[in-house]
C-alpha cells in the first residue's frame, strides 16, 4: 500500500482518523482541511480552552506546539512508502507573535526529507494573512514495518461504517 496510490481525498479522511485518535485533538475539534503527499493543512477552531492568558486574550503557547507537532506528524504519513508509526524525535518552535482569542488557528506542514530512519518536517501556524504566529522544524523517528502494528494502516484507510 504505497502512499502515492491514495488520492488527496482518501488521505484527508485518513489523517482525520489519525487526529481523532488523539484525545486532546479530538476534544478540541481539530480538522484536516487538506492532505497530499508531503503536505497537511489543518484548522483548530477557536475555543476558550485555548487561552493561556485570559486577561490579555492570548492563546497558550503549548497549544501552538501541540498543533504544529500534530500537523508535522500528519504531513509525514503520506510521504512514506507505507504508513508507519513515527514518534516525534525533536520539535523546535519559533513563536513570532501571540495567537489571539476569537480566531481559528490554521497550520500547514510538509515532509521535507524522508530517510531510512528519520522524517524531517516543517510547519507554520497563522490566524490571518498578516503573517505567521509560529513556525516549527521537526524530526520524527521511523519505527518501520516491524514496529508498526498492521492495524495502523487498516485503521487509517478503513471504509466508512456509516454513509450518513
Amino acid at each position: 500500500m504505497h502512499a502515492d496510490s491514495h488520492s488527496a481525498a482518501i488521505w484527508r479522511r485518513a489523517l482525520m482518523r489519525f487526529v481523532n485518535v488523539i484525545p486532546h485533538t479530538r476534544e478540541l475539534g481539530l480538522e484536516v482541511l487538506e492532505a497530499s503527499p508531503r503536505l497537511a493543512r489543518l484548522r483548530l477552531p477557536w475555543h476558550v480552552d485555548l487561552l493561556g492568558d485570559s486577561e490579555r486574550g492570548l492563546v497558550h503557547g503549548g497549544v501552538l506546539t501541540m498543533l504544529l507537532d500534530t500537523a508535522c506528524g500528519s504531513a509525514l504519513l503520506p510521504a512514506l512508502p507505507a504508513p508507519e508509526i513515527c514518534p516525534t524525535l525533536d520539535l523546535r518552535v519559533d513563536h513570532f507573535r501571540p495567537a489571539v482569542a476569537g480566531q481559528d488557528l490554521l497550520v500547514e506542514a510538509r515532509a521535507v526529507r524522508v530517510t531510512a530512519s528519520v522524517v524531517f518536517t516543517e510547519g507554520r501556524a497563522w490566524q490571518s494573512p498578516d503573517g505567521d504566529v509560529a513556525r516549527a522544524v521537526g524530526s520524527f523517528v521511523r519505527l518501520g514495518a516491524r514496529n508498526t502494528p498492521p492495524e495502523f494502516a487498516e485503521a487509517l484507510f478503513a471504509e466508512e461504517d456509516d454513509h450518513a
